[in-house]
């Protein structure tokens, strides 16, 4: 038996995943768009689903939209922002009870849709702009947001790590957009890019849940009507080999926080791509890996210390917080892990016991809708085609052999150190 069911319909100007389950008393409904990132988009299109979201024509304030929700018995709906390789996603998102479970006759799954429907393509605009009042208070929002990054250094620290890596390449752009230009959107800018976005974009919309899959698509197709598109397919491009690069910041922090970037050259559909997530694993992955046990346990050189995968741009990232003298011997053992790995000095033990935690972790995600979608839409984001019950094999079948192939095709670009001021003198 399928670990999870998807069935795919293509419709007008979308394509509608359906994934039957009884697992949820919720039924959980999912749009997401999907564009390149592009800088000079980049800030619109993160304002764009919080003033959407905020209110419509039909519920003119915030106050009325969420007030539906509650009538829908206690309803949800959510924003997100992401960005999946050189592509930046918006999802917006709808937790409805399932009314297989109520007494109450009222059609919720269609009402939902309906909502969703509204919030969409029915916004609070007049003449072709976005209504005033909403739009500069999303605008605050959105400054507030990009603010509260420099705020929290574990992930101001790996922001930059990655602007300084990517350079060059849309990837460094932040999933918020720039606070210098937030204030220089007006209503009609915003709207003229809402209906390209809609045009143009690639279009998702997961419903889960236990639902009837003919049913469903009937209701999607009599409500959900967009242009024809070709989906914009970004190619692959490997970046020129740099010289390390080191790159030492410094604030009013007590404790270091040093980030390294690796370029895998491997992305998500390439063969190796299921070795390189053992190889994750093994290396810094998990509370067992190389890194937590040498640089935190026996040297006791950091707070932390992990490494994760961005599986469509190919990138490893190490992030560890240490105190602000320990920069070298720090990046000297991260180093070793790292050569250790790509000359096979580890056991068939790490190799069994990393690929149950990857199963459990994968497992433990498709425990909750929203997990499943975000675990399908790589296929999405990729173009390709991989079940579930594959990924689980292929993890299995991964050999140490392919784990040493995998790790030496890694190299070192970029190392950040966030540290204290006067502290690199």
């Amino acid at each position: 038996m399928a670990v999870v069911s998807e069935t795919i319909k293509e419709l007008s100007g979308f394509k509608l995943h359906m994934v039957k389950t009884d697992k949820f008393k919720t039924n959980t409904i999912i749009f997401k768009m999907k564009a390149p990132l592009q800088k000079e988009t980049v800030t619109k299109r993160a304002l764009l689903p919080n003033v959407l979201q905020s209110n419509s024509k039909k519920f003119p304030t915030t106050g009325k939209l969420r007030g539906y929700l509650d009538e829908l018995y206690g309803a949800t709906f959510y924003i997100d922002l992401g960005k999946k390789g050189e592509y930046h996603t918006i999802s917006f998102a709808m937790e409805v009870a399932n009314e297989r479970f109520l007494s109450d006759p009222t059609p919720l799954l269609k009402t939902a849709i309906d909502f969703l429907v509204e919030v969409l393509t029915n916004p609070n605009a007049d003449g072709g702009e976005f209504h005033k009042e909403t739009l500069e208070k999303e605008k605050r929002s959105l400054k507030q947001r990009i603010q509260s990054i420099y705020d929290d250094k574990m992930k101001y620290s790996n922001n930059r790590l990655i602007e300084e890596m990517c350079k060059e390449e849309p990837y460094s752009l932040h999933v918020h957009g720039k606070e210098s230009e937030v204030d220089s959107i007006n209503g009609k800018d915003l709207y003229d890019y809402y209906q390209k976005a809609l045009a143009e974009d690639e279009l998702s919309l997961y419903i889960i849940g236990d639902i009837e899959e003919q049913e469903v698509e009937q209701m999607v197709n009599e409500r959900f009507t967009f242009s024809s598109r070709t989906p914009h397919a970004l190619e692959k491009k490997q970046p020129a080999q740099v010289e390390e690069n080191v790159i030492k910041e410094e604030q009013d922090v007590k404790q270091g926080k040093l980030n390294i970037g690796y370029r895998t050259n491997v992305t998500y559909g390439d063969p190796d791509y299921f070795a390189l997530q053992v190889f994750n694993g093994v290396y810094g992955g998990f509370s067992h890996s190389k890194l937590f046990i040498n640089v935190r346990e026996k040297a006791s050189l950091a707070y932390y210390a992990a490494s994760r995968v961005e599986s469509h741009k190919g990138l490893l990232m190490v992030m560890s917080g240490i105190d602000n003298s320990n920069f070298e011997k720090a990046v000297s053992i991260i180093k070793e892990q790292m050569q250790a790995m790509k000359n096979g000095d580890f056991s068939d033990e790490d190799l069994i016991q990393t690929k149950a935690v990857i199963k459990n972790q994968l497992l433990e995600t498709l425990d909750t809708a929203r997990g499943i979608v975000e675990i399908l839409y790589h296929n999405v984001v990729a173009g390709q085609q991989i079940q579930l019950d594959e990924w689980l094999q292929r993890i299995d079948a991964v050999t140490k052999e392919e784990v040493v192939q995998v790790a030496n095709k890694i190299q070192l670009d970029t190392i950040y150190f966030l540290t204290g001021t006067g502290a690199t003198k």
